[in-house]
């Protein structure tokens, strides 16, 4: 066996080790965990999906320039994967004992700042996009070109 065989092996093991302890630790939970597992991939592929496609449709007609339009993709994306990822604690806002300094806090208002936050940083990145890629100004020639026939 060479080497680069032997790396591959000891990474699927490892994989499958992390896979395996982690499907054990899930194992108890599974009767409230399905929900999610079934439920995050089906809200994805029904409803953000289709809803960031239409938005960057959208965006592709509005914004022409290729750089600008790929930070109003980066922006619209990250939004989108900021909802995703708060929508379990948006659901159930409680799902375990409270713990003071973790659970109470407004998961709305962190979600909307946080998206507030990806759009600036978009906006300021597509703004910079005209600041650097401006043609540089060059100064006139003052060499005349050469006679011809010299």
């Amino acid at each position: 066996m060479n080497a680069v065989a032997a790396v591959r092996a000891a990474l699927v093991l490892g994989g499958a080790a992390a896979a395996g302890y982690g499907g054990w630790h899930l194992w108890p939970q599974l009767p409230t965990a399905w929900t999610w597992l079934i439920a995050g991939p089906i809200l994805h592929d029904a409803v953000v999906a289709p809803a960031v496609g239409v938005a960057g449709l959208l965006l592709g007609r509005l914004v022409t320039d290729p750089a600008r339009r790929a930070w109003a993709a980066t922006g619209l994306a990250t939004s989108a994967i900021l909802a995703l990822i708060a929508v379990p604690l948006l659901w159930r806002p409680q799902p375990a004992p409270i713990n003071p300094g973790l659970h109470d806090r407004d998961y709305g208002l962190g979600l909307l700042l946080a998206v507030i936050a990806a759009l600036i940083g978009a906006a300021i990145g597509a703004a910079s996009v005209s600041w650097t890629d401006r043609p540089k100004p060059t100064a006139p020639s003052t060499r005349q070109p050469p006679e011809q026939g010299q």
